[in-house]
């Protein structure tokens, strides 16, 4: 017997392990996840094709497309895909040269103004603010060329407004336009009528007439300021009218009660007035 005699030999086992391995690693979730999402793109794109319009699908390939800067129609059409191209008339300057859609709607019809037009338009207003000019220095009693005498131009005020020309004329303490509390016109009122339908004969604009009144004590059982300024205005009409004022340039007459105040104190006579407004073009 050797040396060794009675001691078990030592054995080594090596076992190969495999990380998974073979059919049973998890390289084939990814496969099926790149799967199912193919086929989710898939219907998706077949419900797109079935639940959508020509117009519709033409804007949502316009979105893909890289050379979107070119198509100046699309911008995904009407319902759930609706949207605004970047070159749509909601979007882009306007020019006058027309809607970028063959039939635009009503609110995608180009509306701007081209060169030639914003000229013509700055010509016009150039010219209404010399002829303002002119009517102001007739109405105005410092001048050796007034068409007003000094008693009527202390009643009368002029400005210049986006809307046009307005000649505002008022009561007095003492000096009413009309009868107290009626739409009877004082003979100062007939006189201003003659002398403004001559003044605005200078000129074809259209004329806009508006009544104001003071306010009146709200005890009142009958408040009479929407009738009062309505009928104030109504008369005055039919004095232009009566003096040789055209009546196809009167575009509106208005009543506008104590709202529109000329000063703070509102049942001031201050605030009885008409307002005759010589009007721009296009107003």
């Amino acid at each position: 017997m050797g040396a060794h005699d009675g001691v078990a030999p030592v054995i080594i086992k090596r076992k190969k392990v495999v990380g998974g391995g073979g059919h049973h690693g998890g390289a084939w979730k990814v496969a099926y996840a790149d799967f199912v999402t193919a086929m989710m793109a898939f219907f998706l794109l077949m419900w797109l094709l079935n639940a959508t319009t020509e117009k519709q699908r033409k804007g949502i390939a316009d979105y893909f497309n890289p050379t979107i800067p070119i198509n100046r129609i699309s911008g995904g059409g009407e319902g759930a895909f609706g949207g605004d191209s970047v070159f749509s008339e909601d979007q882009i300057a306007q020019n006058g040269t027309g809607a970028s859609g063959q039939s635009p709607t009503e609110e995608r019809q180009a509306r701007g103004d081209s060169g030639a037009a914003k000229q013509e338009q700055k010509q016009d207003q150039a010219a209404f603010d010399r002829l303002a000019k002119e009517i102001e220095k007739a109405l105005s009693a410092t001048s050796g060329e007034s068409m007003v005498s000094e008693q009527l131009a202390r009643h009368i005020v002029t400005k210049v407004t986006d809307e046009g020309l307005i000649v505002e004329f008022f009561d007095l303490e003492n000096e009413p336009l009309f009868a107290p509390d009626t739409a009877e016109p004082e003979p100062i009122l007939g006189e201003i009528a003659g002398m403004l339908t001559r003044v605005f004969g200078l000129t074809k604009n259209n004329v806009a007439i508006n009544g104001h009144t003071r306010s009146y004590p709200s005890m009142l059982r009958t408040n009479p300021v929407w009738d009062l300024s309505s009928e104030r205005a109504q008369r005055m009409r039919i004095l232009m009218e009566t003096a040789g004022f055209d009546a196809t340039r009167l575009q509106r007459v208005s009543g506008f009660a104590d709202r529109k105040p000329a000063v703070e104190t509102r049942m001031s006579v201050r605030n009885n007035r008409l307002e005759l407004i010589l009007l721009r073009n296009g107003r």
